[in-house]
């Protein structure tokens, strides 16, 4: 099982809205056939390695990290594949979270005499597919909330300059996690600020994230380097027909969530998202969007990435939560990794509570 997740991991970059899956097929205790899904539309793991299997797949033991669908989709059920093949056991990871699935794979399989197992390293599978997960039962995407700061936990100067705080291999590790990513999302004083491109630049992929701006009034120029190529998604609260109109033109699409305050409604977009199937979206902007989706109840993980050297009280921080009056207000972290990128360190947290 511990091959069948390194294989899965290969799909790490492409296979959205799909699962990260891999399959080992182990006949007398050798490996007969390995594969994972490489993308949406393409064979699945479990196809992959029955065709290198081929008839030494009749009774062996076939290792998957999620289990094998039982619907027609892009692909065959892969259920019927293994009755097909004479499988003798299956040992899942977990349980596939798709209503479309959630048993009935593994019920296909038993109800033919297939010895079925599930439970094995779930936990890792599980973490590998955190963000469909997150949509299957949640009808969310998983949110991660990326930043870089100084140790005191500063972002930016007072008057807004903020490249580089960290260091170019912290800066390499970041754009891993944008590869990763359905989606990258900024805020529009960001945008206006740094007029960022939002694309993967450091790390070979075979596709690039959607790019998702939250504009309540629509100020994003039509130059700005994020509209370039097309694959923008901008919600607004704003209606400007003209300006919609120009941005649509520029392969912009626009979304209007407006809520009772006139702000974008964070916790709607969410589940348009979902809708659009994005399983993780990466969030890159500064302390009042990061601030206002931690408020929203919307974020599940931090990535901080903290710097040697200090900014003092002017600087910007990281998340505008406003005052709070209380300790028991504050908002609770499970620290998940901590590591070192060179000069850097890497912090990786998880929301455990916020009232």
């Amino acid at each position: 099982m511990a091959r069948a997740l390194r294989l899965a991991e290969r799909g790490l970059f492409a296979t959205t809205p799909n699962p990260r899956v891999g399959c080992v097929i182990v006949h007398r205790g050798e490996i007969v056939g390995e594969g994972y899904h490489e993308r949406a539309g393409e064979p699945h793991a479990e196809t992959r390695a029955l065709q290198r299997a081929g008839e030494r797949a009749r009774g062996a033991t076939l290792y998957v990290t999620l289990e094998p669908c039982s619907h027609h989709g892009r692909t065959p059920p892969c259920a019927d594949a293994l009755v097909e093949a004479g499988v003798g056991r299956v040992v899942a990871a977990m349980r596939d979270p798709n209503p479309l699935v959630a048993g009935q794979g593994l019920q296909r399989l038993r109800a033919t005499g297939i010895a079925v197992e599930t439970g094995l390293c779930e936990e890792q599978a599980r973490e590998l597919n955190v963000g469909f997960v997150a949509r299957m039962t949640r009808q969310r995407p998983w949110l991660r909330v990326k930043t870089a700061a100084s140790l005191d936990g500063r972002t930016a100067l007072a008057n807004g300059q903020s490249q580089w705080i960290t260091g170019e291999a912290a800066r390499r590790d970041g754009h891993r996690w944008r590869a990763r990513s359905c989606a990258v999302m900024v805020g529009i004083g960001t945008l206006l600020a740094d007029n960022p491109r939002l694309t993967v630049r450091e790390i070979k992929t075979p596709r690039q994230p959607l790019r998702i701006v939250i504009d309540r009034r629509l100020d994003i120029p039509l130059d700005a380097r994020v509209l370039e190529g097309g694959n923008v998604l901008i919600a607004t609260a704003h209606d400007e027909r003209d300006k919609v109109r120009q941005l649509e033109e520029l392969g912009a699409r626009v979304l209007r969530l407006p809520n009772v305050e006139g702000k974008v409604d964070l916790g709607a977009l969410m589940r348009e998202l979902a809708r659009r199937e994005l399983n993780e979206v990466l969030v890159e902007s500064g302390s009042r969007l990061n601030g206002a989706l931690v408020r929203a109840g919307v974020v599940d993980e931090l990535i901080v990435y903290l710097a040697p050297h200090l900014l003092g009280d002017t600087a910007r921080g990281m998340f505008d939560l406003g005052e709070l009056t209380a300790l028991d207000r504050r908002v609770e972290l499970s620290i998940r990794d901590v590591r070192r990128i060179d000069a850097d360190l890497r912090v990786i947290a998880r929301l455990t509570r916020f009232d």
